[in-house]
């Protein structure tokens, strides 16, 4: 009864420790602030916030806390043009009408790594994602 009684203590430890490296953060934590647009709908921004979580879910070790949307004035002539230059140095064809920017707060992984400093809370930063009138967001660049 012993060894049973250790052999299933030792696989649940295991089982625990394991489940710390691959943690997966949930996206229904994260606080969103749609802002007020009479540009794009609720569901224009889902589908924008998506694409920026799924990115983020590609950082390893950070934790979203917040994205927020900026503002209707960021969907200007000079911003849009920004976005087809982007597009047009990567050989894209695409060409955008519509351009949004969103901010998010997160925090580093406690020993950084990569980019990050370790154990950081990052503010503001900022995520511009673009689309052809009625097409799919694009996320084209995010950062400081």
């Amino acid at each position: 009864m012993k060894k049973i009684l250790k052999a299933f203590l030792a696989l649940a430890c295991m089982t625990a420790l394991a489940a710390c490296g691959s943690k997966k953060q949930d996206t229904a934590a994260v606080e969103i602030d749609y802002g007020s647009s009479e540009l794009y709908t609720k569901e224009d921004m889902d589908e924008a916030i998506k694409l920026i979580q799924e990115e983020f879910s590609k950082w390893e070790g950070c934790e979203l806390h917040s994205i927020a949307y900026t503002s209707d004035d960021d969907c200007n002539e000079d911003n849009i043009a920004w976005m087809n230059q982007l597009e047009a140095a990567g050989d894209a064809k695409e060409t955008f009408t519509q351009c949004i920017q969103f901010k998010s707060n997160f925090h580093s992984p406690k020993e950084g790594g990569g980019a990050w400093n370790p154990d950081q809370e990052y503010t503001d930063w900022g995520w511009w994602l673009a689309r052809a009138d009625g097409g799919k967001w694009k996320l084209m660049t995010w950062g400081y």
